[in-house]
């Protein structure tokens, strides 16, 4: 008896990484303390998204060739420094018109610039390299470990004003680069390396967008009402069409400035940071976190959808991406697959 589980999936927009998503959101929504109950192996597969992203970017490491760092620096550059200027440039908008404090009252109640900023300055890495490696370039996966630079609260503080009240440990920094840097020296150094490791990269697309899930709450929807779902349509759509002229205007063709333009988990946990360095957004911290928590939940359902449509409209159109030049990753960059949602073959 045969039953057909990955045509089933593939026949939903970024299958791969949605539907996995979505089960490990119900999962963690209605049984929450299920990790806990069984413990063990499965227990920690509830908390281990970071170290499942740990092995991801070391193969998808081995798969990239030295010579096209230059490539990663300049992808992530312009995905990362057109999220920050995008919020930056909000930020001073809806800053001048709402301040620091929420809206009172109306279908606006609880918004604030505080929120808004917060949704805007972290892309969610694991839905990006997951949708990178099923729609996009490897090395365009790769820039993530540049955009990680967005990650906590210090650019939110920036483009808020709070210059200087918190820092990026070069720990951090050096900790989001190192599985990438580790996983290129090995494929470059054994080229039987790179055989090995680089299946690897399609297998774990669900694994990841499980455990992502198992991160998500489905009320933070309810309880931040339509707002929240609005403040993750912009983030996503607004958002994402800014993200996708930038990457298009650099010769990219727009897939991956779609997958960044997400909110991560962690930003939900920003407005509580930002209100303890500067009590003047205590008043904002939490219902900015409802409302984070929600766009953290609409963006990751929207953004593979807005990803595989678009990658299909560029494959329909014949408008796919040239093969990287030699010495680059000697394969295209988006395999020929019987579905838009199929993981890549693997490079050999």
């Amino acid at each position: 008896m045969s039953v057909p589980i990955r045509s089933a999936i593939e026949r939903v927009p970024g299958g791969m990484m949605l539907v996995p998503l979505l089960i490990g959101a119900l999962i963690h929504t209605f049984a929450p303390n299920a990790g806990e109950f069984f413990g063990s192996f499965t227990g920690s597969f509830f908390t281990g998204l970071a170290p499942l992203l740990a092995v991801f970017f070391f193969c998808l490491g081995a798969t990239l060739e030295l010579r096209s760092t230059p490539y990663i620096l300049k992808k992530g550059g312009v995905l990362l420094g057109t999220k920050i200027l995008f919020a930056l440039v909000v930020g001073i908008v809806v800053g001048r018109l709402l301040g620091e404090a929420p809206v009172a009252g109306g279908i606006f109640a609880g918004l604030s610039t505080l929120a808004i900023v917060a949704a805007l300055n972290d892309t969610n890495g694991g839905l990006y390299i997951s949708l990178m490696g099923q729609f996009g370039r490897k090395k365009d996966a790769g820039a993530y470990s540049l955009m990680s630079l967005e990650s906590g609260p210090f650019l939110t503080m920036v483009t808020l004003g709070i210059a200087g009240l918190a820092a990026f440990p070069w720990q951090a920094l050096v900790g989001a680069i190192l599985p990438l840097a580790l996983g290129m020296l090995v494929g470059n150094l054994d080229a039987r390396m790179r055989e090995l490791l680089a299946p690897m990269v399609p297998g774990m697309v669900p694994f990841l967008g499980l455990a992502l899930g198992l991160t998500i709450n489905l009320n933070a929807v309810v309880k931040a009402g339509l707002l929240g779902i609005a403040l993750g349509l912009f983030v996503s759509l607004v958002g994402g069409l800014v993200l996708m002229t930038a990457d298009r205007l650099t010769g990219g063709d727009g897939v991956a400035g779609l997958a960044a333009a997400t909110t991560a988990g962690n930003a939900a946990l920003v407005p509580a940071i930002v209100a303890e360095a500067n009590p003047i957004y205590e008043a904002a911290a939490e219902q900015a976190t409802v409302l984070v928590a929600a766009s953290v939940v609409v963006t990751a359902i929207l953004c593979p959808i807005l990803t595989a449509t678009w990658a299909r409209r560029l494959k329909r159109k014949g408008n796919e991406v040239a093969p990287d030049k030699p010495g680059d990753n000697a394969e295209p960059d988006r395999q020929p697959t019987t579905s838009p949602n199929a993981a890549p073959p693997a490079t050999t």
